[in-house]
């Protein structure tokens, strides 16, 4: 079940809505429990027991981190274990079918599909991947990290804890909610009017720029690709493709963490925000500071400065920033492109650090952004194109190894033309600055009007079309 699915609109979120402001304040958090697994168990029932051993194991050792902090040593080794455990968890699910690929490729051993033991078959390959999983180990990992770091406090109580760890607004997709910056409201928090009013105008915001913009471009994006590999592909078509990529899982993305923080925030909770208009950016260092700031937080926080981030001279800094680029993109999937993004950032980062720092100073702001885009979109091929040979073969006809442009992507254009200028102006601070400007009066009553609107045209697109993925639904 995905937000922008009319059974999550009209039906799961009226009900879990009623029910969770009818319970009264103590039991809250169970009935928060309960539809999360609800929630993340409407599509793959079997896997409410992997999370349930996520919450179980996590549970015990942050108490064990607590119980055995005079001795720093069995400390750390609950710590230890409880990562452990999440990174076993998550190289299963995720990873296992690349590692096993690989690895056995290089030993000349062919894996086969199933174990037969005692008249039980096991599945050894193509085992489905629990939804969210990358979010919420990286979650509970945190935590039992944090209450040894005494940055947390340990929680006693499991069903908070449970709450915490299944919250269905992030579970899926984030952002990567930190145990820490919701402890206090995990124990005790406020429902408001006006905090379930800015929630939801939050929600509806990304609903819209989920379902009427990213959905509206994904389309191009899908029919560049037909191009690349019917032969037809021009230069031009493939910069539309990427620019129609990019845009897509930038508003796909940005508008599912606006619907997430909306949704927490009418149920007491402020998550951190995910993304601050990362196309304004003139760097790439900028850019990733500004797109999907959760994720980049928690690899800064819990690896690049354990690993000693820019301490100890530049080869150390070298290498700590190519450990955690490497695994930024092998987080984002089991392939060797998404690896192979990950490196291409750390490269542009180094660059940047290292060799243009001086140059981007004084160039001026506009060839910076370009320069920036043009970085990014090409990074966007990458990482959207699995098929490194396919991927390789689509950047070379962006850069003249086709011809420059054919009469369907004038076609294209002209009928596109419009959602590109929605697109860009929607990437920039426009409308969030005209808004502001607006008198108190005007945006109290213009507020209901649009939130109206939005919910309408997008029940309108979702029961008249059928194209609605979510990019990073598979993470």
């Amino acid at each position: 079940m995905i937000f922008s699915s009319l059974t999550f609109l009209f039906a799961y979120l009226p009900l879990t809505l009623a029910v969770y402001f009818l319970a009264p304040l103590r039991w809250r958090n169970l009935v928060l429990l309960l539809v999360s697994l609800f929630f993340y168990g409407w599509g793959e029932p079997v896997y409410i027991l992997i999370m349930l051993l996520s919450i179980a194991i996590d549970y015990t050792h942050g108490l064990l981190v607590e119980k055995y902090r005079a001795d720093d040593r069995k400390a750390r080794w609950f710590v230890g274990q409880s990562v452990v455990f999440n990174l076993l968890l998550l190289g299963f699910f995720k990873y296992w079918d690349f590692l096993a690929d690989n690895l056995f490729l290089l030993a000349g051993i062919s894996l086969p599909e199933c174990l037969t033991l005692l008249g039980v078959t096991v599945p050894l390959r193509n085992i489905p991947l629990p939804i969210g999983i990358s979010f919420f180990t990286f979650q509970t990992m945190s935590y039992t990290i944090d209450v040894y770091r005494r940055d947390a406090p340990v929680q006693r109580n499991i069903v908070n804890f449970g709450a915490f760890v299944t919250m269905f607004p992030q579970l899926i997709a984030g952002p990567i909610v930190k145990y820490k910056t919701v402890a206090a409201e995990l124990d005790r928090r406020t429902n408001t009017v006006e905090s379930f009013a800015l929630g939801a105008r939050r929600f509806c915001v990304g609903l819209a720029k989920k379902v009427l913009l990213a959905n509206s471009i994904g389309a191009l994006w899908e029919t560049c690709l037909a191009a690349q590999e019917a032969g037809t592909l021009t230069a031009g078509g493939g910069w539309m493709g990427l620019l129609a990529f990019g845009f897509q899982i930038y508003f796909d993305f940005s508008g599912y963490s606006d619907m997430a923080i909306g949704l927490g925030q009418i149920f007491g909770f402020r998550f951190h925000e995910n993304f601050a208009y990362p196309y304004l950016s003139a760097s790439v260092t900028e850019f990733w500071r500004r797109w999907h700031m959760s994720l980049t937080s928690w690899f800064r926080e819990y690896l690049y400065i354990p690993l000693g981030g820019n301490r100890g001279g530049t080869a150390r800094t070298l290498r700590n920033i190519l450990i955690v680029w490497f695994c930024t993109g092998f987080w984002h999937g089991a392939s060797w492109n998404f690896i192979l993004w990950g490196l291409y950032f750390a490269v542009w980062l180094i660059l940047e650090k290292y060799v243009f720092h001086s140059v981007l100073e004084r160039t001026p702001a506009c060839i910076k952004h370009l320069y920036t885009l043009l970085v990014v979109f090409v990074g966007w091929g990458i990482f959207a194109i699995e098929d490194l040979a396919v991927c390789g073969s689509y950047l070379a006809a962006c850069f003249g190894a086709a011809p420059a442009w054919s009469a369907a992507d004038g076609f294209r254009l002209r009928s596109y033309a419009a959602t590109f200028l929605a697109l860009i102006l929607a990437s920039t601070t426009l409308g969030k600055r005209c808004w502001q400007r607006l008198p108190d009066r005007a945006r109290q009553v213009l507020t209901p009007v649009l939130m109206a609107l939005s919910l309408v045209a997008c029940t309108a697109y979702l029961v008249d079309g059928s194209y609605n993925p979510f990019l990073y639904f598979r993470f």
